[in-house]
């Protein structure tokens, strides 16, 4: 294993403990959106589960501590919609790559009021639930142990995959880039040449005009 892959594969690895999972809270006032964004590759799997944070164990939540969340795609396309809702889920495989945003809007109210939202948001690895999976399958801890493993290596195969393909079109980029600043270069000298041919043409006939050559 040479040095670049090696560093690849710990950056994947990284990625993979650090990102796919984004548990929250946030503070929202009434009539206002908050929106939080969520890198999710094509055809994995998603789930998000939200709710309000009680002001008081003790105590129901007030009828007024309730939000709308819309959770859209990178192009716009709708994959959850929940209105007037106290705690919800989610869960989707995503058709489109990029960036999705799940975005809340809490409830218009008079006085203005504030409120807590528990969010957490798993994509990829993190959102399968292993415990139906043992469930389901009658398992036991190992053969439980080695499909998490499997899954594990699948996900950081297609993360070196999509990587590689992201670095390819980086360099496709890099590569578009330097030609039109090549040609934006050329143009310019080209400009500039013309501007000063034409300057002394003009000096000249003004001289030749005025005898003075």
């Amino acid at each position: 294993m040479n040095l670049q892959t090696l560093m690849l594969s710990t950056f994947v690895i990284i990625a993979i403990l650090s990102t796919i999972v984004q548990s929250v809270r946030f503070d929202i006032e009434s009539g206002r959106t908050k929106c939080i964004s969520e890198d999710i590759k094509t055809n994995s799997m998603t789930v998000g589960h939200y709710s309000i944070v009680k002001p008081d164990e003790r105590s129901p939540l007030p009828d007024s501590h309730k939000l709308t969340l819309r959770v859209t795609s990178v192009h716009g396309n709708s994959y959850h919609y929940a209105d007037h809702v106290q705690s919800g889920q989610f869960s989707f495989q995503a058709i489109e790559g990029g960036d999705y945003l799940a975005c809340f809007f809490a409830l218009d109210h008079r006085p203005t009021i504030k409120f807590s939202v528990d969010f957490d948001w798993r994509s990829g690895l993190a959102a399968k639930d292993w415990s139906s999976v043992a469930k389901k399958g009658s398992v036991d801890a190992m053969e439980l142990e080695l499909k998490k493993l499997e899954n594990t290596i699948t996900y950081i195969h297609e993360e070196m995959l999509y990587l590689r393909e992201r670095e390819r079109e980086m360099q496709q980029l890099n590569i578009n880039t330097n030609s039109r600043m090549a040609l934006l270069s050329y143009l310019s000298l080209f400009v500039c040449v013309s501007v000063a041919a034409l300057q002394v043409w003009h000096l000249k006939t003004f001289f030749e005009k005025k005898k003075l050559i």
